[in-house]
């Protein structure tokens, strides 16, 4: 099978989708799914117009997904309409189908990439950022989740770290960019909280509301990042970040500390500065050991290094710096920081530019070739 033909059809094909009422976003989901059934299916039964098979076989996928969602809505719909039986709070099934797709033949991995799809509302692309893979590598992850669980009864529920890891993407995504999916994520974990005792799921809750806290600092006219030490703190909201201390407080007394605990700790430590000057990176950096230990996460190195760098030292910060995957994202953004701090400007000039020529979105693009120019500019003081 020519793999290159197939690549070169796909912006035909999803041009087709578009021109018949499909979203963009859409039109790219379902043509990625016909494209992995091609792969499956082409070698042992070629079409005799590639074209029209993939345009054909997309469509069906963009009308399932149509009526799909149109069902879940009605359901929404229909559980508002109904009068509360009584003093318990309004819900919805959304938390339940959240654990009925964590399903317990899936590895977890395959799970949240299902349930951020089915479930959460993200898209395919949004999934394999989070995950730090190729787009098509997470496509097929989550086609192959849908094909093991086809035909097994969704009757039990699944994993509560599956569900919880979920609820975390959902939210950094949402915290991205999109309020309507942060609040729908914080919406979720309360009514989670409100169900288990479970400390980690305090915890959760705790982080989202801190970050939540102080979403309305973090960017400025345009949609210009603005980083933590130059956020306006005033603008903080205060009441949700006494509220997430305290559900912390209560969690990290039952002494069964989690990821999710060691985070929101290290998010209250952000917090309860008055300033950037008098955050205490030293209790930074021991929750960052804490969550290594619990994680051995590379994205948690990564950012254990910058606060090192702020603790002890810029050559300290650099030097923490040495264990971590240069590969990863920001890896480029913190080593222009920390050289910078050291006072090595054109060095810092230089990946202050790369990592810009990498970066993930417009805005943190925008963000790195302003810090790029604003050191060259310190170089010509």
């Amino acid at each position: 099978m020519n793999e290159s033909l197939l690549r070169e059809l796909v912006p035909a094909v999803i041009g087709v989708l578009v021109r018949r009422g499909a979203d963009f976003t859409s039109a790219e989901d379902a043509v990625q799914d016909a494209l992995i059934r091609a792969l499956a299916t082409w070698p042992d039964d070629p079409p005799r117009d590639s074209k029209a098979w993939l345009v054909t076989v997309a469509w069906h996928r963009f009308l399932d997904a149509v009526r799909a969602e149109a069902s879940r809505r009605g359901r929404e719909v229909a559980v508002q309409a109904e009068p509360p039986a009584g003093p318990a709070p309004a819900t919805d099934d959304t938390l339940r189908l959240y654990f009925l797709c964590a399903h317990s033949t899936l590895p977890p991995a395959s799970a949240v990439a299902l349930t951020l799809r089915a479930v959460g509302g993200l898209t395919t692309r949004q999934i394999a950022a989070a995950y730090l893979v190729p787009e098509a590598t997470m496509a097929q992850r989550i086609s192959r989740a849908k094909r093991k669980i086809a035909g097994l009864p969704l009757d039990q529920p699944g994993d509560l770290g599956t569900v919880l890891r979920v609820l975390y993407l959902v939210f950094n995504e949402g915290y991205g960019g999109s309020v309507d999916l942060a609040a729908e994520a914080i919406r979720l974990t309360r009514q989670l909280a409100a169900l288990t005792d479970e400390p980690e799921v305090a915890g959760l809750l705790a982080l989202m509301l801190l970050h939540h806290a102080r979403r309305t600092s973090r960017t400025g006219p345009g949609g210009r990042l603005v980083p933590l030490a130059e956020q306006d703190r005033s603008r903080w909201d205060t009441g949700l970040i006494a509220e997430g201390v305290t559900i912390l407080q209560t969690a990290l007394a039952r002494d069964r500390l989690g990821e999710y605990q060691a985070q929101a700790a290290i998010a209250a430590l952000h917090a309860d500065a008055r300033s950037a000057s008098e955050t205490d990176w030293v209790q930074i950096v021991e929750w960052y050991d804490e969550l290594l230990l619990l994680t051995g996460s590379p994205v948690v190195r990564l950012n254990r290094a910058v606060a090192v760098g702020e603790a002890d030292g810029p050559q300290a910060g650099l030097a923490a710096l040495a264990g971590v995957d240069p590969g990863l994202p920001r890896y480029t953004a913190v080593t222009a920081y920390l050289h910078e701090r050291a006072g090595d400007l054109a060095r810092a000039a230089e990946l202050y530019a790369e990592a810009s020529r990498a970066a993930a979105s417009v805005p943190e693009r925008d963000h790195l070739t302003r810090e790029a120019a604003r050191v060259r500019q310190l170089l010509k003081v």
